[in-house]
Protein backbone atom coordinates (compact mmCIF):
# COMPACT_ATOMS: atom_id res chain seq x y z
CA UNK A 1 0.00 0.00 0.00
CA UNK A 2 1.46 3.12 -0.97
CA UNK A 3 2.48 5.56 2.09
CA UNK A 4 0.14 8.29 2.98
CA UNK A 5 2.24 11.55 2.65
CA UNK A 6 -0.01 13.56 5.09
CA UNK A 7 1.18 11.24 7.79
CA UNK A 8 4.01 13.64 7.72
CA UNK A 9 2.55 16.58 8.47
CA UNK A 10 0.69 14.66 11.19
CA UNK A 11 4.25 13.58 12.73
CA UNK A 12 5.11 17.25 11.67
CA UNK A 13 2.03 18.89 14.28
CA UNK A 14 2.65 16.46 16.56
CA UNK A 15 6.50 17.47 16.70
CA UNK A 16 5.79 21.33 16.92
CA UNK A 17 3.84 19.64 20.32
CA UNK A 18 0.73 21.76 19.03
CA UNK A 19 -1.09 18.17 18.47
CA UNK A 20 -1.57 14.61 19.99
CA UNK A 21 -2.40 13.77 16.22
CA UNK A 22 -1.54 10.01 15.63
CA UNK A 23 0.84 9.21 12.75
CA UNK A 24 1.57 5.71 11.75
CA UNK A 25 4.68 3.93 12.87
CA UNK A 26 5.67 3.98 9.11
CA UNK A 27 6.00 8.04 9.47
CA UNK A 28 8.23 7.22 12.18
CA UNK A 29 10.38 4.98 10.93
CA UNK A 30 10.91 6.84 7.29
CA UNK A 31 11.18 10.29 9.57
CA UNK A 32 14.01 8.32 11.76
CA UNK A 33 15.52 7.38 8.94
CA UNK A 34 15.84 10.92 7.32
CA UNK A 35 17.19 12.51 10.72
CA UNK A 36 19.83 10.20 10.88
CA UNK A 37 20.80 10.83 7.25
CA UNK A 38 20.70 14.55 8.26
CA UNK A 39 22.19 14.48 11.54
CA UNK A 40 25.19 12.61 9.86
CA UNK A 41 25.46 15.12 7.03
CA UNK A 42 25.28 17.74 8.73
CA UNK A 43 28.17 16.49 11.33
CA UNK A 44 30.40 15.85 8.66
CA UNK A 45 30.13 19.56 6.84
CA UNK A 46 30.77 20.74 9.87
CA UNK A 47 33.59 18.32 11.25
CA UNK A 48 35.46 19.32 7.48
CA UNK A 49 34.57 23.05 7.46
CA UNK A 50 36.71 22.86 10.75
CA UNK A 51 39.62 19.93 10.13
CA UNK A 52 39.96 19.05 6.03
CA UNK A 53 39.63 22.81 4.83
CA UNK A 54 36.47 22.14 3.23
CA UNK A 55 34.33 25.47 2.32
CA UNK A 56 30.63 24.67 2.25
CA UNK A 57 28.11 25.63 -0.48
CA UNK A 58 24.94 25.02 1.67
CA UNK A 59 23.05 24.13 -1.17
CA UNK A 60 22.25 20.60 -3.03
CA UNK A 61 25.40 19.93 -4.30
CA UNK A 62 26.46 19.70 -0.66
CA UNK A 63 25.42 16.30 -0.38
CA UNK A 64 27.80 14.93 -3.28
CA UNK A 65 30.15 17.65 -2.59
CA UNK A 66 30.90 16.44 0.94
CA UNK A 67 31.23 12.94 0.19
CA UNK A 68 33.78 13.15 -2.51
CA UNK A 69 35.64 16.27 -0.40
CA UNK A 70 35.71 13.39 2.40
CA UNK A 71 37.22 10.58 0.11
CA UNK A 72 39.72 12.97 -1.43
CA UNK A 73 41.11 13.27 2.26
CA UNK A 74 41.59 9.53 3.47
CA UNK A 75 37.92 9.48 4.89
CA UNK A 76 36.34 7.34 2.48
CA UNK A 77 34.20 4.95 4.23
CA UNK A 78 32.69 7.71 5.69
CA UNK A 79 31.80 9.08 2.24
CA UNK A 80 30.59 5.22 1.59
CA UNK A 81 28.31 5.90 5.14
CA UNK A 82 27.04 8.92 4.07
CA UNK A 83 25.98 7.30 0.28
CA UNK A 84 24.58 4.44 2.24
CA UNK A 85 22.26 7.13 4.49
CA UNK A 86 21.45 9.67 1.69
CA UNK A 87 19.96 6.81 -0.39
CA UNK A 88 17.76 5.32 2.42
CA UNK A 89 16.72 8.68 2.69
CA UNK A 90 15.59 9.40 -0.54
CA UNK A 91 14.09 6.10 -0.17
CA UNK A 92 12.29 7.25 3.02
CA UNK A 93 11.42 10.77 1.66
CA UNK A 94 10.44 9.68 -2.20
CA UNK A 95 9.02 6.28 -2.90
CA UNK A 96 5.59 5.44 -1.91
CA UNK A 97 6.76 2.24 -0.56
CA UNK A 98 9.54 1.60 1.10
CA UNK A 99 10.20 -2.59 1.52
CA UNK A 100 11.82 -3.66 4.99
CA UNK A 101 11.43 -0.10 6.39
CA UNK A 102 12.67 -1.35 9.30
CA UNK A 103 15.31 -2.36 8.36
CA UNK A 104 16.09 0.97 6.67
CA UNK A 105 15.78 2.98 10.57
CA UNK A 106 18.10 -0.15 12.62
CA UNK A 107 20.97 0.34 10.09
CA UNK A 108 20.41 4.06 9.11
CA UNK A 109 21.12 5.00 12.89
CA UNK A 110 24.10 2.41 12.98
CA UNK A 111 25.20 4.32 9.65
CA UNK A 112 25.47 7.70 11.44
CA UNK A 113 26.85 6.81 14.34
CA UNK A 114 29.34 4.95 11.80
CA UNK A 115 29.91 8.64 10.65
CA UNK A 116 29.83 10.85 14.30
CA UNK A 117 32.70 7.80 16.02
CA UNK A 118 34.61 7.79 12.36
CA UNK A 119 34.67 11.80 12.76
CA UNK A 120 34.31 12.45 16.38
CA UNK A 121 32.21 14.09 17.94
Amino acid sequence: MPFDWGEFLNLARYLQGNSTVAFSQEAGLRTAVSRAYYAAFCHAVEFARRNLGYRPTYDEEEHKEIRKHLAGKGRANIADFLNDLRQWRNDCDYRPEVANIQFYALHAIERAEQVFAGLGR
